[in-house]
Parts: C-alpha cells; structure tokens; sequence
C-alpha cells in the first residue's frame, strides 16, 4: 500500500522541541524568485499560509481556489492540497503541530479546531493588518529565539486564532448558546471521524462515542451542515477515497481495505453511487 506524501515541518532551528513541531518562513524565501509549484501532497501539521500579496491557485481536499492579496490558507493535518504561487508573492508561512499549541487545553483545542474548519479567508485591508503584524512579531520571535520565545510564539497564536475568528463571526450571523454547542459537537464528531472512519462507519458508533443519541448527532448535522451523519461519514470516505486515487499509484482492492471494505464490489458501487463514477474512470478522468 503506497500513501500519499507526507510532508513534515521544515526548520533551520537547532532545537528539538521547536524545529519539530513550530515552523514560520516569509514566502519571498520559498519561492526564491520563481514560480512555486508543488505536486498534491498531505501534511502532518497545520498549516497557515498568509498572503498580502500574492497570485496563484491552490487546489484544498480537490476544491480549486483562486489565490489573491490579503488571503489566510488555513488547513488541518491530512487534507490533500496542491499549490502553484507566482512569483512575487508576499506573506509568512506557518507550521505547527497539534502537540506545540496547548494540546492539554480544551479552550484552546476548541478555539483551533474552529478557526481551522475553513480553508480560506478573505479579510479588509484593515484586518488584514492587525492580523500580519502578529505573523511579523512571531517571526522575530522564532528568529531571535530570546528566552521564552516559544511561549510567546504560542500566545501570539492565540490572539491570531482569535482575531480570524472575530473576523468571521463579523460576516455571519449572530451565534447563540445552541449554535455554539452544535458547533462544538460537530467538531468532536468530526475528528472522531476522521480517527475511526476505517473501522467504524454507523451513526450509533459516533453517537455513543460522543454521549448522545443517534437522533441527537442527526439534529445537530443537520442544523449546522444541512445533511445526516450518514451523510458526513460517507463525504469523508469518498473524500478519503479520492485522495488515495489521484494521489497514489494504490490498486482499487489496496485503497478499499484501507478504507475498511473488505468487499471491493460493494465498495466500488459505494463510490460510484456517491460520485457518478467508478474508482478507475474517476482516477483516469481527473488525476
């Protein structure tokens, strides 16, 4: 079974802790003068690419984005991505694990899985500001590394978090405490998901998981996605899916046991049900 690259953070720093979990370079150095193009490729890290100025496309998880100025790229561990940025491109690319920010802190696992359950963000000059000069201090701090830099470097993600979130919260509609629990839940679903989705794939499973009842899991679906959870659990397994055929090499028969079918016919039909297309004409027609 051949996996779809994995990419790790890249550091110049000589510490341990922060080459291996926290990373932040300015664009200008990535692309050295040339156009940058990378190959579709996963990451185990968040990764936070913000550009005041920039042209390009970014494809996130096989939806194509159109890159412009004053943009943020927000993207979770393991979602497939493929990047093509001009040259002349200006912003600060960060990286860091899930382990560096707070990992042991619930309100901060909260406010991050919100913040990062949008791929991409458009701001107003003015936000835009408040948000770069963040992404300048932390760069001076991982570049001076003066004592308790990687403390300030995780508080500054914190006022960071916060400020994108303000933003959105900006563009839509007032939350209340039901909402904001809905929204809760579903997030917890959803990594229990992408956790157990090989081996368990019934709402119930979820629903027990989560202290809820199927019936409770459908209702804040529905509310705040507009579908099932039968739904959600299959989205992620054909999204799963497509990652592994446009990404890899796999046989159709690997790719389906990686998934948890043992019975290729059935899975194929699964696919083509919820796609239009057979694993094989998929793979052929888009890779």
């Amino acid at each position: 079974m051949k996996y779809i690259p994995i990419r790790h953070i890249k550091s110049t720093q000589s510490e341990f802790e922060s080459s291996q979990s926290f990373s932040i370079r300015e664009v200008k150095d990535l692309h050295d003068g040339r156009d940058m193009v990378q190959e579709l490729h996963r990451h185990d890290f968040f990764y936070v690419l913000a550009l005041e100025k920039g042209m390009g496309n970014h494809d996130i998880d096989f939806l194509s984005y159109e890159i412009s100025d004053l943009t943020v790229f927000f993207m979770r561990p393991g979602q497939v991505h493929q990047l093509t940025l001009k040259a002349g491109s200006i912003g600060y690319l960060m990286e860091f694990k899930n382990d560096f920010y707070y990992p042991h802190d619930k309100l901060s696992n909260q406010v991050l899985r919100k913040v990062s359950n949008k791929n991409l963000c458009h701001l107003d000059a003015e936000r835009f500001v408040k948000l770069f000069s963040i992404l300048i201090y932390i760069f001076k701090e991982y570049a001076d590394k003066q004592e308790g830099y990687l403390e300030v470097i995780k508080a500054n993600l914190g006022i960071f978090f916060i400020e994108l979130l303000r933003h959105r919260q900006n563009l839509e509609s007032p939350s209340n405490n039901d909402t904001q629990y809905s929204q809760e839940r579903l997030e917890e679903f959803l990594a229990l998901m992408e956790t157990h989705v090989s081996n368990q794939k019934r709402v119930s499973q979820y629903a027990d998981m989560l202290n809820l009842s199927s019936y409770q899991l459908n209702a804040i679906t529905k509310a705040t996605l507009g579908k099932n959870s039968s739904e959600i659990i299959n989205d992620y397994i054909i999204l799963e899916a497509k990652r592994y055929l446009l990404a890899t090499s796999n046989q159709i028969t690997q790719i389906a046991d990686s998934l948890g079918y043992e019975d290729i016919s059935y899975f194929i039909r699964f696919f083509k049900k919820n796609t239009g297309y057979s694993p094989e004409v998929f793979r052929h027609n888009f890779k």
